[in-house]
């Protein structure tokens, strides 16, 4: 294609210069001037369009192949960004929990194992939430300070003039940047406006404490005052007001969650239980409340089945890729950037190694095809193929084989992975391409300027020259019609020869 690039310059330049010599001939015989600025370009052109030419198809060539080796890296990464959870074995040390009733959900992570848990829950967590007597919406309860502790964390909040209302004293609650954990709400009934206090943690130990002090101009602050009692049980809490005539309710009391896994009795202050079986973590609704459920935990083939189907769609992609960038048509001027690139052909022949091989040694060896994966038959273009049906047989029948197939040692997945970063790593074989292009792409640019810098000199130079034989030529003309007119020429007599006397 660069060679199709430099013929064509050159014949371009051969009928620029062809054309500049004409303007020579024509203001040699009077004709014409001679074209000065055409001539110029002309020979200028012709000295270096074929250099100008050989670089610019180098340069167009290295980028092309700096975009290929870009191609070609990224679907690496990829492929290795899919290969990370089974290179290092956390895919399939994955487990599933489900329970065979409603209103308990369960998941499995790191340190779970494979059973069988009978689950009963007796109640479940709640947070608690008081509400106050009712006042007067706009009624000014006086001025003071209340201290609303929570879980052992408290707050104080300045009720003044500006604030003394019961929508006053909520929001400036909600405000405050000490607040534990207790949300105010105003709740409006037919008696009146009611303080409702929530808390925001579930559990007995998080109960909600108000109390009251520096009150003046007192009309109903001082009733505010709330005292909570955890239950040491893990039940119900209970309160007592500090005004029995404008006493508080308890609409939800603080309670832990109360359950039995196997027998064994449990609680729980959250309801998303995570110490009860380790590696799992419960979590419990109001529906799971008087139930016995159980609970199994087991291998989470579909999490396993997605991520190796994923890996055989990332490693396709990678061999597409390839083929791609080392494509070939007969008779066609147009081919894949990396054809006969030997770099392609190393990490091309060095994965397809590792996905044929096996994992193991002699009649204990593992393959892919063992579990459902194989090489595509028609058309034997290196790419993977997955049998569904045999690969979740494998999955759920024969997990010792995935594992072997699979570990984090020198499985599948961990030689690929390794293979790669010696691939893309700065040093690697893809790496040290490049360098080498970008020097190449450097000393282009290098050439480019002095040629740039030679193609202004040779202009100015050729610029005065012809400009001056332009001149020249003028000069001569002149003076040949000078003569003519005096002396004559072929087909006239001059002015000398009409005054004989």
């Amino acid at each position: 294609m660069s060679s199709i690039s430099t013929t064509s310059s050159t014949a371009s330049a051969n009928a620029a210069l062809q054309s500049a010599a004409q303007s020579i001939i024509s203001g040699s015989t009077g004709n014409s001037s001679m074209d000065v600025s055409t001539l110029v370009s002309a020979l200028v052109n012709a000295k270096t369009a074929g250099q100008t030419a050989a670089l610019t198809a180098q340069q167009t060539k290295d980028n092309t192949t700096l975009s290929a080796y870009g191609a070609l890296s990224s679907a690496l990464s990829a492929l290795q960004s899919g290969l990370t959870n089974l290179a290092n074995g956390t895919t399939l040390s994955t487990f599933a929990a489900t329970a065979s009733g409603t209103g308990l959900t369960a998941t499995a992570g790191a340190g779970a194992a494979a059973g069988s848990y009978s689950v009963a829950v007796t109640q479940i967590a709640s947070s608690q939430a008081l509400s106050s007597a009712a006042f007067g919406a706009t009624t000014q309860l006086g001025t003071g300070t209340l201290t609303i502790s929570l879980g052992g964390k408290s707050m104080n909040v300045n009720v003044n003039s500006t604030n003394n209302t019961l929508a006053g004293i909520a929001s400036a609650i909600n405000a405050s940047s000490s607040n534990p954990g207790v949300t105010a709400t105003i709740v409006n009934g037919t008696d009146g406006a009611h303080l409702v206090l929530r808390s925001a943690s579930t559990g007995a130990a998080n109960v909600i404490n108000v109390s009251t002090s520096n009150v003046t101009t007192d009309n109903g602050l001082s009733s505010l005052g709330v005292t909570s009692t955890a239950s040491t049980t893990g039940g119900a809490s209970s309160i007592v007001s500090s005004n029995t005539s404008k006493a508080w309710t308890q609409s939800a009391s603080a309670q832990d969650a109360q359950f039995t896994v196997g027998g064994i009795a449990a609680s729980s202050s959250s309801n998303a239980v995570t110490t009860a079986i380790s590696g799992v973590t419960m979590n419990l609704t109001a529906a799971s409340a008087g139930t016995t459920q159980t609970l199994t935990v087991s291998q989470d083939t579909t999490s396993q089945n997605t991520a190796i189907t994923n890996f055989v769609s990332l490693y396709n992609t990678v061999v597409t890729t390839m083929a791609s960038l080392s494509s070939y048509t007969a008779g066609s001027s147009s081919q894949g950037p990396l054809l006969g690139d030997s770099t392609l052909q190393t990490i091309k022949n060095t994965l397809a190694t590792i996905v044929g091989g096996a994992v193991g040694s002699g009649s204990s060896g593992t393959t892919l095809a063992s579990i459902g994966i194989t090489l595509k038959d028609s058309p034997a273009d290196g790419t993977l193929v997955v049998d569904s049906s045999k690969l979740t047989t494998a999955l759920t029948s024969s997990p010792a084989t995935i594992a072997s197939l699979f570990n984090s040692t020198n499985g599948i997945a961990a030689q690929l992975n390794k293979s790669i970063t010696t691939f893309t790593q700065t040093g690697g074989i893809i790496d040290t391409r490049n360098t080498a292009l970008n020097a190449d792409l450097k000393s282009i640019t290098a050439q480019q300027t002095s040629l740039a810098t030679y193609t202004t000199q040779l202009t100015n130079q050729y610029q005065a020259q012809f400009t001056a034989l332009n001149t020249l030529m003028a000069t001569m003309n002149n003076n040949s019609q000078y003569l003519t007119a005096l002396f004559g020429g072929t087909n006239s007599a001059g002015a000398l020869a009409t005054n004989k006397a």
